[in-house]
């Protein structure tokens, strides 16, 4: 049965290490016989310039009708003075709302051909592999009230509502424990139960929950401490699960153990596994349209989304080990680029590892 995929470019370098991951797709279908067809639409930036919005009814409708979705990159200078509810980012938010895409996760893994690049001693970082489990609808970012009013002083004041249910936080937490089940069964719950009640209950929960996976060692951090700890130990986590707001900040700090962020993927899930797959670097409006941008991450996510939505862990396998081949004849975009290596741009990359993957063929 063909699958097909909502392709959604958006902003910044989106357009251009999305046609690198689609080059991939292409070779999966005329070489593996992948059944899968693509389909585009607008969203972020992109859409607002053609349809007044950042979310058009018609990408959400495409979104819905198809198996997975993979994404670009949201925002830019460009449209920054624009009213809040018509930002880029509001369009993403839109999407991991009305999909109810709950589930974000990040994996941080260093490549040892990679390991220079890492700011952190070879000895703090090699072999580091880490996965990030966040909740991505509940949360700071989406709770109810929220906005800028005038105090009873006359000052401008901004607010947000930080709130979890019960279900929110039970629902995230299996995700993460069914995760840690399948790498070295060891979880750590982050949270900041010593000031916030929202997290309080988050730490009641996860226990809770964890009386279902006694294989499962399961430890608690706080949220400053576990930013702490992923700089000076971040070989002692194996799973991490955290609330949206914390875990967007320390997926970000992860990614810079590795060497660059340019090189990590994301998964964002629903109850079924219907997933949205996209880089966590952002769209990078100063690199945009200069062909030097690194394609990984999303080659990489379309890996996740080959794995986890299609339940094809064989062609996953194939795409990563092209990734690691391209990486082994010592290609490198400008972002992992060191000294004695070849740096190539985004298409070049992307062809490497095209190339790569067509040779397991023979």
């Amino acid at each position: 049965m063909t699958k097909k995929i909502a392709v959604l470019p958006g902003d910044g370098i989106g357009p251009e290490i999305v046609a690198e991951a689609l080059k991939v797709l292409e070779c999966l279908r005329t070489d593996f016989g992948l059944a899968v067809e693509t389909e585009h639409a607008h969203i972020g930036g992109a859409a607002y310039d053609v349809h007044g919005t950042p979310f058009p009814a018609e990408t959400l409708e495409l979104c819905r009708a198809s198996d997975s979705i993979l994404l670009g990159a949201v925002g830019g200078p460009k449209w920054e003075g624009l009213d809040y509810s018509v930002r880029p980012e509001r369009g993403l938010l839109g999407l991991r709302s009305e999909l109810a895409l709950f589930a974000n996760l990040r994996p941080a893994i260093l490549y040892p051909q990679l390991a220079a690049a890492s700011t952190l001693r070879p000895e703090v970082v090699s072999n580091l592999d880490l996965m990030i489990v966040r909740e991505l609808t509940g949360g700071i970012y989406f709770g109810q009230p929220r906005g800028r009013r005038i105090n009873t002083q006359g000052e401008r004041e901004g607010f947000n509502t930080l709130v979890y249910s019960e279900s929110e936080i039970r629902r995230i937490a299996h995700t993460a424990f069914q995760i840690a089940q399948k790498r070295n069964k060891r979880l750590c719950s982050v949270d900041k139960a010593n000031v916030l009640e929202c997290t309080e209950l988050w730490r009641e929960v996860v226990v809770e929950v964890s009386a279902q996976y006694p294989e499962v060692e399961l430890s608690h951090m706080y949220v400053d401490n576990a930013a702490m700890q992923l700089v000076r130990n971040p070989k002692q986590f194996d799973v991490m699960l955290t609330d949206n707001m914390f875990g967007d900040i320390l997926s970000d700090c992860a990614a810079m153990l590795t060497g660059s962020i340019g090189m990590l993927p994301s998964a964002s899930l629903n109850q079924d596994g219907k997933g949205m797959y996209e880089p966590i670097h952002g769209s990078a409006p100063d690199i945009a349209g200069k062909g030097i941008a690194n394609p990984i991450a999303t080659i990489l996510s379309l890996a996740m989304l080959l794995r986890y939505s299609f339940d094809d862990a064989a062609s996953a396998e194939r795409v990563e080990k092209a990734v690691i081949k391209a990486l082994d004849q010592n290609l490198r975009t400008a972002d992992i680029h060191a000294e004695g290596a070849h740096k190539v741009g985004t298409a070049a990359m992307g062809d490497a590892i095209v190339a790569a993957l067509r040779a397991t063929t023979h």
